[in-house]
């Protein structure tokens, strides 16, 4: 049997409304700090939360919210945590990178990496605890070059810890393409412990729950970890009003003009190195407004896509949602 759309759309559709509430409540100086969202992998996070059961556990990296809020977290005490209040979801004291459900058996961290770690831990106290419970864990691409995550990766495999290891690869390491700061393949990377690793469009969350379902229940039967490298983008950049992705942008631009008036000069670098520079330049610029305003890679619209046969459908579920949000809101902000 395959994945339920029109669940995993509400879920999907919760997370993204839910963020844009923070982002607004972020922009009228509500929130304090810094806001990393979760928007661009809402796929990503309803794929793999979808197969998870009473007992599973969550090791999250410092872009929680979104499986925070398909797992089923109160939403009104996630909001009060980001605000600061006491009666947060961790006393007003964790922000939005440090959360912990223990009634979800959750736990995240602005630690680049630490959600390998955490998951192994929670992984063995299931294998010894809780036979058939399991452990995901949430990182991004930069994560992979932390030593604390390949080591979880070498005692999951080494220990046949029933963890599902999860990477969102955004191919940005903040403001820097990953592929200048990390070398090899990283599928490869994760094969070389001797466990599976599967590519999946990270914004297909039907192509998600597939390959989750086959993570899930490898680690249930007993069998080992698995590794899910999931590719998305992220249309906010590294956090919430980041504003050298803007500075960065102008600051690409602005480096045309002279490169195009230094073409003809006869010192300096030679002239096919400079149309190379000035190819870079241009291709980082086009790329970086395609995954900022495009919305052939949003994981909303794609799935919106498939099930737009049904309008009344979806109109029915996103005004619910639209509601569930808005009250959240209203009781977090009263």
């Amino acid at each position: 049997m395959g994945p339920d759309l029109w669940l995993l759309y509400r879920q999907m559709l919760r997370s993204r409304r839910f963020e844009e509430a923070v982002t607004d409540l972020w922009q009228k100086g509500r929130i304090s700090g810094e806001m990393h969202l979760g928007i661009g992998e809402e796929a990503i996070a309803a794929g793999i939360v979808a197969h998870l059961q009473d007992g599973d556990a969550m090791a999250l990296d410092h872009r929680g919210t979104p499986p925070l809020v398909m797992r089923g977290v109160d939403l009104s005490l996630i909001l009060r945590e980001f605000l600061g209040c006491a009666d947060g979801i961790c006393c007003g004291m964790g922000g939005h990178m440090h959360l912990f459900s223990r009634e979800h058996l959750t736990a995240s961290s602005g630690i680049v990496g630490s959600a390998g770690p955490i998951a192994a831990g929670f992984a063995l106290a299931a294998q010894h605890l809780r036979p058939g419970n399991i452990a995901v864990a949430f990182f991004g691409d930069g994560a992979m070059n932390q030593g604390m995550l390949l080591e979880s990766f070498n005692l999951a495999v080494a220990w046949k810890l029933p963890v599902l290891f999860v990477c969102k690869d955004n191919e940005w390491a903040i403001v820097t393409r990953s592929q200048h700061v990390t070398g090899g393949n990283l599928l490869e990377r994760a094969r070389s412990f001797g466990m599976p690793a599967l590519e999946i469009d990270g914004a297909d969350v039907e192509a998600v729950w597939n390959a989750a379902k086959q993570g899930v229940d490898r680690a249930r039967k007993n069998n080992g970890p698995t590794f899910l490298l999931a590719r998305c983008i992220r249309p906010e950049g590294h956090f919430l009003g980041y504003l050298p992705l803007r500075r960065s942008l102008e600051s690409m631009i602005g480096m045309v003009g002279p490169i195009m008036h230094s073409l003809p000069a006869r010192k300096g670098a030679s002239p096919g190195e400079r149309i190379a520079s000035l190819g870079s330049i241009t291709s980082l610029i086009g790329r970086t407004l395609t995954e900022k305003y495009s919305k052939r890679r949003d994981p909303i619209h794609h799935v919106r896509q498939r099930l737009r046969g049904e309008k009344a459908r979806l109109n029915e579920i996103e005004k619910e949602v639209e509601k569930e949000i808005q009250q959240a809101v209203e009781r977090a902000l009263s």
